[in-house]
């Protein structure tokens, strides 16, 4: 189960969200100043991003973790790569919630890539955030 505070249909990430996890999430949705602020404070870097991810210790009430999404971002990103904001936002859930359970792809061998891609195979959705910023750095 996702909570969330926003008026909004979380319906597709909810159904993401039990098929990656038995554990409860929260989710946040915020603007681009909120984030910015939220990245500073939790990790010292004064500029926005598109997601973040904070997990939570084991057997915390069942809650995995809490996974934070800029919608401004969500809407430049759709936009940019010309799909939904429904599937970026897709997109930046899977990838919060594999960090959320333990993977990270700035230091592991591909694992994570790889995982991610599974699931947005399965879910049938455009390019991964792996996969689109590798492409960036190879232009």
């Amino acid at each position: 189960m996702i909570f969330c505070e926003e008026e909004m249909d979380v319906s597709f990430l909810e159904k993401i969200a039990r098929k990656m996890s038995d554990q409860n999430i929260e989710l946040v949705l915020v603007n681009e100043n909120a984030m910015r602020g939220i990245n500073l404070s939790q990790r010292g870097i004064d500029k926005s991003t598109d997601v973040l991810s904070f997990p939570l210790a084991q057997n915390c009430e069942n809650l995995l973790g809490s996974i934070v999404i800029n919608l401004d971002e969500v809407d430049k990103k759709a936009q940019e790569y010309k799909h939904t904001s429904e599937e970026e936002m897709a997109l930046l859930f899977i990838h919060a919630m594999l960090h959320l359970q333990g993977y990270d792809h700035e230091v592991d061998q591909g694992q994570m890539r790889e995982k991610e891609q599974e699931w947005i195979e399965y879910f049938k959705l455009p390019k991964s955030l792996i996969i689109r910023a590798q492409e960036v750095e190879n232009e």
